[in-house]
């Protein structure tokens, strides 16, 4: 199962594992420790493991296009959307200390929630982040320092979720950083550990050393043996997966939109790995049909497929901050129920492609190949 099923397998963020007990090649499921908790709206998911827990909304709010390529970002217009989010329901957002201003814009944004909304929504907006730091040494007052920049430039006390990435696993100082961020999370500096684009031996390696971690991409498998949940990312392929790209033809010059922003223009090289353009046509007529059926979007059906899959506990949608908005089509995930009908022509579809785990490699392997 591709494309769609790729969403949940290679593009996958968070694995929410706290005070899981893995032993490499022994791994056993949970005995209902790991819970994953839906609220009545199902439009909140809390997942928990012993004393750590976080709950976040289904759909996130993906910031990496504050980076810059998708368009220029102005601070107040890109405060103002991150807010009409908020009020909509959709309080969760994902950033990075490498994605731009995305850290100082969630400060400012925290900040005017807590002047001009009330408490109820302030609690229950989450701010969650990425730390990618250079291959030195990790010793603590490195780590710690780390932290602190984000820390500061969000406004907060405490991140709600600190999502870790390594780039040369044949420096094995990923554990040292590890094994810091858990003590700043027993400080009460962070209240989850998560990784990032870690690979499923990696993964093995921290569960392991008995590392308390929250989220990772990818290794559905393992995830649902050791009871990780995932928080998936690429789930509409940068806009690919829509009506703006239906019935288009990249091989003749302006018969289909620019590709002309980096998720497009990766996604796209996703695509060319699975099956092809025309594959993907008829990937899109499919998710078209199911769309006109339950009287919404494609990008609405193509999250809803994802939620639904084993192991995953939210998706990440990337939000362009005062240059487009999509808050009804994502509040419109909540009420879709998709049907076994559904479900099989979207499946059968999607094996036709090819198996992109063999073809482009594990989790984060697509960059660490670059």
């Amino acid at each position: 199962m591709v494309v769609l099923n790729l969403l949940a397998n290679k593009f996958t963020i968070n694995l929410v594992t706290i005070n899981t007990r893995t032993m490499m090649g022994s791994a056993k499921p949970h005995s209902g420790q790991c819970r994953c908790v839906l609220t009545e709206d199902k439009k909140r998911t809390l997942v928990k493991n012993g004393k750590d827990s976080l709950d976040i909304c289904r759909v996130v709010n993906g910031m990496w296009q504050t980076k810059g390529g998708w368009g220029r970002i102005d601070q107040d217009n890109a405060v103002d959307a991150m807010l009409r989010y908020a009020d909509a329901g959709l309080c969760t957002f994902d950033m990075a200390d490498i994605y731009g201003p995305a850290e100082d814009l969630y400060g400012i944004f925290i900040n005017q929630v807590r002047r001009e909304r009330p408490p109820e929504l302030l609690e229950n907006v989450r701010g969650l982040t990425k730390w990618v730091p250079p291959p030195v040494k990790m010793t603590s007052s490195f780590v710690k320092e780390s932290i602190n920049v984000s820390r500061k430039r969000m406004d907060v006390a405490c991140l709600d979720m600190l999502q870790f990435h390594w780039w040369d696993y044949s420096n094995p100082g990923y554990l040292d950083a590890l094994k810091h961020l858990t003590d700043l999370k027993e400080e009460g500096k962070i209240k989850t550990v998560a990784l990032t684009n870690f690979d499923t031996e990696r993964l093995q390696i921290i569960l392991e050393n008995e590392i308390p971690v929250v989220s990772n991409q990818k290794m559905a498998e393992l995830c649902q043996l050791t009871g990780v949940k995932l928080i998936t990312y690429g789930t509409v392929m940068g806009g690919l997966l829509s009506e703006r790209f239906l019935d288009t033809n990249l091989a003749i010059p302006f018969a289909a939109p620019p590709l002309n922003t980096p998720s497009l223009q990766k996604y796209k090289r996703m695509i060319d790995a699975w099956g092809g353009w025309s594959l993907f046509q008829v990937l899109l007529r499919t998710l078209k049909k199911i769309a006109f059926k339950h009287g919404v979007s494609i990008p609405t059906v193509a999250v809803k497929y994802i939620l639904d899959q084993p192991a995953v506990a939210g998706s990440m949608i990337g939000v362009r901050l005062g240059l487009a908005e999509h808050i009804q089509d994502t509040n419109a995930v909540f009420s879709l129920a998709l049907d076994e009908e559904d479900v099989s022509s979207i499946q059968e579809v999607s094996k036709k492609g090819k198996d992109l785990l063999r073809v482009i490699g594990d989790c984060g392997d697509e960059y660490r190949r670059a």
